[in-house]
């Protein structure tokens, strides 16, 4: 497929196979002991609440909106929902340390948030996606995502509604200040 745009269901499936990925290292380093795996593991707790971020709010601004009004306005509404919980645990796990205890309880709870969403849309939105909108438009909007999350914010926003208009509005003053704050701190450097 070299050369030819990924259709949005790929790049979405493909986010979700980098973010398992990053889930089975951090799971792997749980109960880390030396300096060099627990920053480790705050770096990629970082590179996860990043890349979900970006990954979420795309579907929330270009995604769902064609789901709702070409699939089903249930399974859009369900999908921002789900959103808006991981959201709330990744704004949680922010606060914490990667060697405090509750910082483990939060990120079994984002996996499990995460795991379930996963399933949701790859067992069910995908495929009615597929069958009620042909190859170009499932391509163009891959390109779209994939340029939006470039410039999406990279921090959890759980005050702002999880609607296109809103996310649309609050998205490039979000991003701007994310990305001063992430360059000032040198989180995300890695990723």
């Amino acid at each position: 497929m070299a050369g030819q745009q990924r259709d949005v269901i790929e790049v979405l499936e493909h986010d979700h196979r980098e973010v398992e990925e990053m889930f089975a290292e951090l799971e792997s380093l749980r109960g880390a002991s030396t300096d060099e795996a627990k920053s480790r593991r705050k770096d990629l707790a970082d590179q996860v609440t990043i890349e979900l971020v970006r990954h979420s709010v795309a579907e929330e601004v270009l995604v769902y909106p064609k789901v709702e009004k070409q699939v089903s306005a249930e399974e859009a509404e369900h999908a921002r929902k789900e959103h808006a919980e991981a959201e709330e645990t990744l704004h949680r796990m922010e606060k914490l340390d990667a060697d405090d205890p509750a910082f483990d309880d939060e990120l079994a709870t984002l996996m499990k948030e995460i795991r379930h969403h996963i399933e949701d849309e790859e067992g069910q939105m995908f495929a009615h996606m597929r069958q009620v909108m042909d190859e170009d438009e499932l391509r163009t909007l891959g390109r779209r995502v994939e340029a939006f999350k470039k410039v999406a914010p990279t921090r959890p926003h759980p005050h702002v509604p999880n609607d296109p208009l809103a996310r649309t509005a609050a998205g490039p003053a979000a991003s701007l200040f994310d990305r001063m704050r992430d360059l000032a701190t040198g989180r995300g450097a890695d990723g």
